[in-house]
């Protein structure tokens, strides 16, 4: 109803403003009544939202006193390496932190590092009134003016030396120091996956790029390909790549036919355009989910397109399709397996599974794109209104697609054209 929705925007601008234990005072007491008057389910939804009003409200942990809005910006140098926390409060309100990681230069020092990360984050953000600062920064009155002027009022640059905002940045240094730590502790081991990595499969180097690739289709219908990418900071979410798989010719269900028609594409785009591999997208290493008949399959294709010299393992499933008894094959070698309890082996089990879990969403967002097509998409000037008022007149497409003339143009948006 209009009152129970004015309510609701009501709670809502309470809730924003930090004005929460009225708000949960009064759900209390409706969901009492609601439970008395034996609506269960209404007196569970309101209970349910007092536990996420109180959960926020732990989550938030500092309230400062004398600290209304304000973005708390804390920076940690270490090794050549930089972590900037950001606390952000509103109404007096800890809502949350988040952690950066820039890239930083050998030489730089805090106060040229904290200015350029400002510039970058106020760049697509509204500063809030006021912004308290780890280090000072060089050109303090040109980001003031600068975020004044984003804002439409006076922001307030501060380093504070004492009091409860000292206490605050202190919190979010010490918060900066120990994130920069984990994020150091995780690229150490993942160098040293990659170095046993080299030494498993028998690499040069440890490699800096490898691409895994998956297939995912039913009974060959919504097929796509789907490779992932992996370096030595981790998953490269940014490099991933779908494939729509084209092939007329193909077999509904050819693996071996859509593996082709991936990697042809793939190679041909790299030679295309990053012949000299100069610009780091060429692989060091590609994962393929098969065993030795993948493998020669893939390694013909490479030899098609003259790339012979990237270094091509397949990871196959070994007894009884069980995970941890992986077989790995490659060309002109015996398949062999790596000691169960192996972290290379794990490393390489969760590639698997981020390329499995990559290409069966790619599969599922096609497949529910393709259950919501029609005829009528392929119809030009008939776009998504046309289209909506077109089935909402005749009820199908089979139905629009026999109508007389008078009857189309009987649709709004329907002109004789």
């Amino acid at each position: 109803s209009a009152d129970a929705y004015r309510q609701t925007v009501s709670d809502a601008e309470k809730f924003m403003t930090g004005k929460t234990t009225d708000i949960q005072a009064r759900l209390a007491q409706e969901m009492m009544a609601a439970s008395e008057a034996m609506e269960f389910e209404r007196a569970a939804a309101l209970r349910d939202r007092i536990k996420a009003l109180t959960q926020v409200q732990t989550a938030q942990g500092i309230n400062p006193r004398s600290v209304t809005e304000a973005d708390i910006v804390a920076l940690h140098l270490e090794n050549g390496q930089a972590c900037v926390q950001v606390f952000f409060i509103r109404a007096n309100q800890n809502w949350g932190n988040r952690d950066y990681y820039p890239r930083v230069g050998p030489d730089v020092d805090a106060a040229e590092v904290l200015e350029a990360f400002l510039g970058q984050f106020y760049d697509t953000r509204e500063p809030p009134r006021q912004v308290i600062l780890s280090h000072g920064i060089e050109n303090a009155d040109l980001m003031q003016e600068a975020l004044s002027g984003k804002l439409g009022r006076r922001v307030d640059l501060v380093v504070p030396q004492r009091g409860e905002k000292a206490e605050l940045v202190e919190g979010a240094v010490r918060n900066a120091r120990e994130a920069l730590a984990r994020k150091m502790a995780e690229s150490a081991t993942q160098a040293r996956l990659m170095k046993g990595l080299a030494e498993a499969f028998d690499l040069k180097a440890p490699p800096d790029r490898i691409e895994v690739y998956d297939n995912s289709h039913i009974q060959g219908a919504f097929a796509v390909g789907a490779m992932i990418v992996a370096g030595p900071e981790g998953f490269m979410k940014n490099q991933y790549r779908k494939f729509n798989i084209r092939g007329e010719e193909l077999t509904p269900g050819d693996d071996f036919g859509m593996m082709k028609e991936v990697l042809t594409r793939r190679f041909k785009r790299l030679i295309k355009e990053d012949p000299s591999r100069s610009e780091g997208h060429w692989p060091d290493l590609l994962l393929i989910d098969g065993g030795a008949g993948q493998v020669s399959a893939v390694a013909s294709i490479m030899k098609e397109h003259g790339v012979e010299d990237i270094p091509m393992v397949g990871v196959a499933k070994g007894v009884d399709r069980d995970a941890g008894k992986e077989e790995f094959y490659r060309v002109g070698a015996r398949p062999f397996a790596l000691r169960h309890n192996d972290p290379v082996l794990y490393f390489v089990q969760r590639m698997r599974d981020e390329a499995h879990r990559f290409a069966i969403g790619t599969h599922r967002a096609k497949r529910a794109k393709a259950v919501g097509a029609t005829p009528l998409d392929e119809i030009p000037g008939v776009g998504a209104s046309r289209k909506r008022a077109l089935l909402a007149h005749f009820g199908s497409a089979k139905a629009v697609s026999r109508a007389n003339l008078s009857d189309l143009k009987a649709v709004e948006g329907v002109s004789d054209a």
